[in-house]
């Protein structure tokens, strides 16, 4: 049974009388029914009646319903709503666009707008790389989707993706002080998409691809990158892979493993799957086997999509097959970016000695940590509500600030790892532990770290364009 947590709390209004014990009731009242309280206020008091708002935390939907009959049955007191915490925060949508700039005066008019705006627009196009010294293009990034790959959701469409990419943009803004704006397109094929982004592309320094299934995704990312000279990330690909990569330096620390003697098995051969095991590779690790819902992939498997035949080509140097569990004995590292419950206590039983085990399917991992007990010495998710939370977040908002602010045109294997070095680098070795791998969301060191590596490794590696950066 799911706890409860804020991603389904409520917002509960009650008028209660004003009598010794009325308040325990009422807590009481919530918490046999399951509820968390998080925060009681009084609004109002008068006449021996209080008015009290509530914030609940709820296990999920239904559960509103029975907080709403557990408080019906307390004497005195009657429930006056009960609304949903998360749905009142996008009321109206989570982002909007603000002016940097007063206009007070007509002056300010005048130099904002016509006619001063025309002498800015002509220089421009006398010299057209100063579009990224004199508009927003420096620091804006397109966040573009299909929906054809929610994570947790799959394909709800564009319009029911809009949500994500509106938080998305939330993050890159409070994390990396960039100007992101939502692009849900209605489309039918990859092609499509290529097309709008690539008409669309002047207005933007660099574009996150995100929720494009695979193995569209790929192509998708890899024509954009060939016809534009903005970078091009595709975050469920390259954010998943760079942050992992941090969390599994710090953990080969805390396990005194080393790259190049591991064995890895990975449950999942798409998106992420992929470009985990590439950033894998150029770490150093020679063994990798990925498996997919059809077991272990291999050269000479049939079926293969042109990933796949990528992945059996460059992976399972012993050609082995079969399940997980077939592959699985003598692993020293499980890489889940997959599905719930793929994973069992006794599965873990065959890895070898102190076992990494980073299950980051969303939101029911491949095997809780409560589910691998003991037997991982390292233990990973995708959660928030466990220690060592693999998050995009960790990498996004720090990898295209610096691509932007070293004016890059693409993004380079040598610019993801250099961010995953640096997240990795937050965690001191004082700090260090099997709990504590990769640094909170939350930690304001992180983009200041990654953002400046990230701009080096671009610079180092000939991913910017001639002349002054342009942020």
């Amino acid at each position: 049974m799911r706890t409860p947590n804020p991603s389904y709390s409520v917002h509960v209004r009650v008028r209660i009388k004003d009598t010794p014990g009325a308040l325990g009731s009422l807590a009481t009242a919530i918490g046999d029914a399951g509820g968390n309280i998080r925060a009681i206020d009084i609004v109002e008091s008068d006449g021996g009646v209080v008015l009290e708002d509530l914030s609940v935390d709820l296990r999920d939907e239904e559960h509103a319903e029975e907080i709403r009959a557990a408080l019906t049955g307390v004497d005195g007191l009657e429930v006056l709503s009960i609304e949903d915490r998360t749905f009142l925060m996008h009321v109206g949508g989570k982002i909007e666009v603000t002016s940097k700039v007063p206009l007070r005066s007509r002056d300010d008019l005048s130099m904002a707008y016509t006619p001063g705006v025309a002498r800015i627009c002509n220089a421009i196009a006398a010299n057209p790389d100063e579009v990224r010294r004199l508009t927003i293009k420096a620091n804006s990034v397109a966040i573009v989707t299909d929906g054809t790959a929610v994570l947790g959701l799959g394909n709800i469409g564009p319009a029911a993706a809009l949500p994500v990419m509106e938080g998305k943009a939330m993050l890159f803004k409070e994390f990396g002080g960039i100007d992101a704006f939502p692009i849900c397109l209605d489309v039918e094929s990859p092609d499509q998409i290529v097309e709008t982004v690539a008409r669309i592309a002047p207005v933007f320094g660099g574009v996150n691809l995100e929720d494009i299934k695979a193995p569209e995704c790929f192509e998708i990312e890899e024509q954009l990158t060939e016809l534009l000279d903005i970078p091009i990330f595709h975050d469920d690909q390259h954010g998943t892979a760079v942050v992992t990569i941090a969390a599994l330096r710090n953990a080969l620390k805390v396990v005194d493993k080393k790259m190049a003697d591991l064995k890895v098995v990975i449950s999942g051969v798409g998106a992420a799957g992929v470009a985990i095991t590439k950033m894998l590779l150029s770490a150093g690790v020679e063994n990798v086997i990925g498996v997919d819902s059809k077991g272990a992939v291999y050269e000479g498997r049939s079926e293969l999509n042109q990933a796949k035949r990528w992945f059996a080509d460059h992976t399972n140097p012993e050609q082995r097959k079969g399940a997980i569990y077939e592959v699985l004995p003598g692993a020293d590292v499980f890489i889940g970016v997959s599905a719930p419950g793929v994973l069992t206590y006794d599965d873990l039983r065959v890895m070898n000695r102190d076992a990494i085990v980073f299950a980051m399917a969303n939101p029911d991992p491949e095997i809780t940590p409560e589910e691998a007990g003991d037997l991982a010495a390292v233990m990973a998710t995708g959660r928030s509500d466990y220690p060592n939370q693999i998050n995009n977040v960790l990498c996004f908002p720090g990898i295209f600030r610096g691509a932007l602010d070293a004016g890059a045109h693409c993004f380079t294997e040598e610019m993801k790892m250099a961010a995953a070095d640096a997240i990795a680098s937050v965690v001191t070795e004082s700090e260090l532990s099997p709990h504590y791998i990769i640094p909170s969301v939350f930690n304001t060191e992180v983009v200041g770290r990654v953002a400046p590596a990230v701009a080096q490794a671009a610079r180092d590696s000939g991913a910017c364009r001639p002349g002054p950066a342009g942020h």
